[in-house]
């Protein structure tokens, strides 16, 4: 991890990248993202549609391999010195905006900041931080208060909210308030004057765009090399709608495909599905812990009893036993920081008549619960549907408000009353990656209104959360881990609904990798 007294770029001896255009490029790639692209902001959401978009339009100063190991990416390398407190960061020669101005160290400097104002590893590498500056315009400082050796890590993070590189002047913007104007130096340009909200977002391929020399394109990581000139988004709510555009030709390729209409995608000529997030997605029931009921800990503690996560799974891949995993607890299954520790209270039988009378017992007198569930996203809408019925059926007076996806997550910004136009509970999902550690798992802080929407408070997370990044080693963390699901299984920031694989469809494309959705490497077959 560190590069001591060396800066270290690609790996010796590769042979250097061919540009884009001489190794030629194709047709317009049609393309149906999992959602409607609401928000152009990668800074501003925890939405994956963003995240992707973010990476077609933005690069960052690091990027991820499939072994989740950091390598400079617009970044030559960097040098660690003074017992680990100086990091010095080099940038590639040559890196150009989408308006033709260079990349300056300065640019990444402001980035950084409005990032770490919003971004939870941000915020932590940030609270690390004595002083980031840009003595010159290739070279980029942190002065730490103590060594923060996952650096690398944090500005290589390949889920939302992605730490964005974009001109100074973009990245002036108020944290609190999205940008405008959507400039990065990443493989694509925003086609802004062909955006339909709602409906269509166009990206161009970026002729000036400089993929970094040598080694193969995996994750976030190695040259960003891309063969079509250009990409367009396509919203398609209805799944049936999206199936049959994938069938007869009118579209390339289904970001997620309805678990209902898999049969019909495998019987499509020259259509191929597979799993691309080999992590899985994992749904979430966030409350308002600010609010009425549900600020209430007793209560959150009585609604966890009544968690069948089989349900929840089942609403979205049916009998498929084979596509969900459950119980999931507060870490991505399968991975370094997951334990089994505290989750029986997920396996056991549910009882709703006992969690009528927890409820009682725990104060709650029938104040509204409104649960926001968005109609456009149909493994969310599924989540929801069954978290209204699981609501209603141990005695809670629930007000399903049904919306897009755009206006759910408007909505939630809202920290009211209900009354006041607030909200309850909602229900959302997240890959399996984004939970894989407190570093970018902004469900189990208890940061407060800096935090997550829910706003949940806790000094006893937030401790360990600080805790985590201390530790000395894998086991420790791992440690800690266990210390913080046990938190989260009697504080209840959020409950867990299980874990499920999402497959992917394509017409005529080879080169996708497994991993978070992103459109350079890949081709026409």
């Amino acid at each position: 991890m560190h590069r001591r007294s060396l800066f270290k770029g690609a790996a010796a001896g590769a042979a250097l990248s061919v540009p884009a255009l001489a190794q030629g490029t194709a047709r317009t790639l049609r393309f149906i993202p999992q959602i409607d692209l609401a928000f152009l902001d990668p800074h501003w959401t925890t939405a994956n549609v963003t995240r992707n978009h973010g990476y077609m339009v933005f690069d960052t100063l690091y990027g991820l391999d499939e072994n989740d190991v950091a390598h400079p990416q617009m970044a030559e390398g960097h040098r660690v010195e003074e017992d680990s407190r100086r990091w010095t960061i080099r940038l590639r020669e040559g890196l150009l905006f989408h308006d033709g101005t260079p990349v300056l160290a300065r640019d990444c400097v402001a980035s950084l900041r409005r990032w770490g104002a919003r971004d939870a590893f941000g915020g932590a590498l940030m609270r690390a931080t004595d002083e980031i500056s840009a003595p010159d315009d290739r070279t980029i400082v942190f002065r730490l208060k103590k060594p923060f050796p996952l650096l690398p890590d944090a500005l290589a993070k390949p889920t939302a909210m992605m730490p964005a590189i974009m001109p100074e002047r973009v990245a002036q913007t108020d944290p609190g308030t999205q940008i405008t104007e959507i400039i990065g130096s990443g493989p694509f340009r925003y086609v802004a004057d062909e955006r339909l909200q709602g409906a269509r977002n166009v990206y161009a391929r970026f002729d000036r765009y400089r993929p970094r020399d040598g080694g193969p394109a995996i994750g976030s990581a190695g040259p960003k090399v891309v063969h079509y000139d250009r990409v367009v988004w396509t919203t398609i709510p209805d799944s049936s709608t999206a199936a049959s555009a994938l069938v007869s030709g009118e579209q390339d390729w289904w970001e997620q495909v309805a678990h209902d209409l898999k049969p019909m995608i495998a019987r499509g000529r020259n259509l191929k599905m597979l799993v691309q997030e080999e992590a899985g997605t994992i749904g979430m029931l966030r409350p308002n812990s600010t609010q009425a009921p549900f600020n209430n800990a007793a209560i959150r503690r009585a609604v966890m009893g009544a968690i069948d996560q089989t349900a929840y799974m089942q609403a979205i891949v049916g009998d498929d036993r084979a596509s969900f995993r459950v119980p999931t607890g507060f870490f991505c299954p399968g991975t370094p920081m997951a334990t089994e520790v505290g989750l029986e209270p997920l396996r056991k039988p549910k009882d709703d008549a006992a969690v009528r009378r927890d409820l009682e017992a725990a104060g709650y007198k029938g104040e509204k619960v409104v649960l926001l569930v968005p109609t456009d996203y149909v493994t969310i809408k599924a989540l929801g549907d069954v978290a209204a019925d699981m609501l209603r059926r141990i005695g809670m007076n629930v007000d399903y408000v049904a919306t897009d996806w755009g206006t759910m997550l408007q909505r939630r910004n809202n920290r009211g009353p209900v009354e006041s136009g607030g909200w309850s509970l909602f229900a959302t999902s997240w890959t399996g990656t984004d939970l894989m550690n407190p570093a970018t798992h902004v469900g189990v802080r208890g940061n407060g209104g800096a935090g997550y929407a829910g706003w949940y408070e806790s000094a006893r997370l937030e401790g360990l959360y600080n805790t985590w990044f201390d530790a000395p080693d894998l086991a420790g963390r791992q440690a800690v881990c266990r210390d913080i699901q046990m938190a989260c299984l009697e504080e209840v920031p959020y409950y867990p609904l299980g874990q499920f694989t999402q497959q992917t469809a394509t017409r005529g494309i080879q080169g996708l990798q497994t991993g978070f959705t992103r459109f350079w490497g890949i081709r026409p077959a």
